[in-house]
């Protein structure tokens, strides 16, 4: 259950940030957006213990095609993102670590 969890966020999560240019980890935050019905089950599923965490057989095909619809749709938000390919603030950031290091 719990490998579950991880893989839909972290497509949700990158789907989040390719439209709002933000990261949002939290996948119930995550999912007040994308509406998943299945996502609240899961995850209360996995919170009331780990007999109940295991998924049937049955449900995998269902998972499988989820899956491959939300890399879809993590593709389709990454061509439409107005995010730049690289960093811009990396110089910036380089300047701010050594500057931390620097004052320890």
């Amino acid at each position: 259950m719990k490998p579950l969890l991880y893989v839909y966020r972290v497509l949700l999560t990158g789907i989040h940030l390719m439209r709002a240019g933000e990261v949002e980890p939290n996948l119930v935050r995550l999912n007040e957006e994308a509406k998943l019905p299945y996502i609240d089950e899961l995850v209360r599923r996995k919170l009331s213990g780990p007999e109940q965490s295991r998924l049937d057989d049955a449900d995998m095909p269902f998972h499988r095609a989820e899956y491959e619809r939300l890399r879809g749709e993590l593709q389709k938000a990454f061509e439409a993102s107005a995010l730049p390919e690289n960093p811009s603030a990396q110089d910036g950031l380089s300047d701010l670590l050594i500057r931390l290091r620097m004052a320890t």
